[in-house]
């Protein structure tokens, strides 16, 4: 979901401007708080989106779904949301785990380098409906190519980059269930 802010609906921005959710950081970096979700399915494959660098296209790398949290939504419901929208996947906030992992991700977006402190949340479901991308935004359309189911030895073995870096393992560790203890992966991309 795309707020509004000062006066300009999201519809009014060009593609490339950050959203209301983003906020220039002491350092002059924009910044958000983000939610994300590993989600499993009942065969323990993961629920990745793909998508593209918009100066270089040919760059791809793999992801798990989630974004910025909006004013007044927390972590967990912010994850929900970003799940639903960016698959068309339902979850109850009350029903997601953690947060297990968080960290502290520098990256570029839209041309621009941004940081975003993320947090986790593990959630699993069974027999899946179909995933769709009928919510995503002008934003999302533009960068995400494709979402998709991962076992974890085929994601271990993909050429492309994927976010975060050491997701295979932290998800290895999660497949019997969380155990209490946050995550915490070292800052960077």
């Amino acid at each position: 979901m795309t707020s509004a802010a000062d006066g300009a609906a999201a519809g009014d921005r060009a593609p490339w401007e950050l959203g209301p959710d983003w906020v220039v950081g002491d350092d002059g970096v924009p910044f958000r708080r983000g939610a994300r979700v590993i989600l499993l399915d009942e065969a323990d494959r993961v629920l990745l989106a793909r998508g593209h660098d918009v100066d270089r296209p040919e760059r791809t790398w793999w992801f798990t779904v989630g974004g910025g949290i909006d004013a007044g939504e927390s972590a967990r419901e912010a994850a929900a949301r970003e799940l639903l929208e960016e698959t068309g996947l339902v979850v109850d906030p009350a029903s997601l785990v953690g947060p297990v992992l968080r960290r502290r991700a520098v990256f570029d977006f839209w041309r621009r380098t941004v940081r975003q402190d993320e947090e986790f949340f593990l959630a699993r479901v069974e027999r899946p409906a179909a995933v769709h991308h009928a919510g995503w935004t002008d934003v999302e359309r533009a960068f995400m190519d494709e979402v998709r189911w991962w076992t974890l030895d085929d994601l271990a073995d993909v050429r492309e980059e994927v976010f975060p870096a050491g997701l295979v393992g932290v998800v290895r560790d999660l497949l019997d269930g969380w155990d209490g203890v946050v995550r915490r992966l070292p800052d960077g991309h």
